[in-house]
């Protein structure tokens, strides 16, 4: 169930929004001015903001504007109501940062279809990595439990970047964010054309790609290949550029490391042997440090339940 602010100085239309809202499975917070409706928002995030335009000091534009300039609200997205119909308030809506606009009188299926849009694309927005724009989060686990329903066989390839944090000590946190993306760059170019092939960021430099498991041990081969190119054009010229750099381990002492890279731990999967997620997790973590110490950069296994 999603949470949704709507604020509208008119109060029966007000009460009909909010019913129409609530019918279709919303919760709703309705307030009667822009004032209200900044109060609070300081006082919990809601998942979208339906604002009318003309409600008095502050109006709709100007609530929706302080909503976006706002890092701690930016991201939630608001719908701007209005009798006005000309080109110029429109306009003056999306200059404020309003991410939709819908006309009064409004039919109430449109106000729902507008709505919905409006809260899948946030839906889609936090699944995705800041960093990479890469589904995370619960749509690595929405694209699991897909191919178990599906019930073929797959493969979930996990990778890292081995010697990170010396790397990201060493060369700073610029070369650091673009070894990520180089890192999700080398994954999705490998997947790319292939409907068949998943790409996420679960976050920091961890990734995952799900695929068919007779191409699992050529994308991962690929991906760390391209990777390997790719990040050599991030590190300044001398110390680095070789497969080898001096830095400082966790104690503080300077020696030689190589230079970062990608590891993929490969888990073959039977969806008529699932595994639970934390037994999953078991399982990747114990193929990664074998991928990570004598597998060579790539280890794999069979999912056991």
């Amino acid at each position: 169930m999603s949470r949704i602010l709507f604020a509208e100085d008119d109060d029966a239309l007000r009460r009909m929004t909010t019913q129409v809202l609530t019918s279709a499975g919303h919760e709703v917070k309705d307030v009667p001015g822009g004032t209200a409706a900044l109060d609070e928002l300081r006082q919990r995030l809601p998942d979208l903001v339906v604002l009318d335009y003309r409600m008095g000091d502050p109006d709709g534009f100007e609530v929706c504007r302080r909503i976006k300039h706002d890092p701690a609200t930016a991201h939630v997205p608001v719908l701007i109501l209005t009798a006005q119909r000309g080109i110029e308030d429109r306009l003056g809506g999306f200059d404020a940062g309003a991410d939709d606009y819908l006309a009064k009188p409004f039919d109430p299926r449109e106000l729902l279809a507008r709505v919905s849009a409006l809260l899948r694309l946030a839906q889609r927005g936090r699944d995705r990595n800041p960093t990479t724009g890469l589904p995370g989060g619960d749509a690595i686990y929405q694209e699991l439990e897909r191919r178990r329903q599906i019930g073929a066989v797959f493969t979930v390839a996990y990778f890292d970047l081995d010697f990170f944090k010396p790397f990201a000590d060493r060369f700073g946190f610029a070369v650091a964010d673009a070894a990520i993306r180089e890192a999700a760059s080398a994954m999705t170019t490998v997947a790319r054309g292939r409907p068949d092939v998943f790409v996420g960021h679960v976050g920091g430099d961890d990734f995952v790609l799900c695929c068919p498991p007779e191409d699992a041990l050529h994308l991962a081969e690929e991906a760390r290949r391209r990777f390997d190119v790719g990040v050599r054009r991030h590190i300044p010229a001398g110390p680095g550029k070789g497969d080898t750099y001096r830095g400082l381990d966790r104690e503080g002492n300077e020696r030689e490391f190589p230079l970062t890279r990608l590891s993929a731990a490969l888990v073959r999967i039977d969806p008529e042997r699932w595994p639970s997620v934390e037994r999953l997790g078991e399982i990747v973590a114990e193929a990664k440090r074998h991928a990570k110490g004598d597998g060579g950069g790539i280890a794999e296994v069979d999912a056991e339940p």
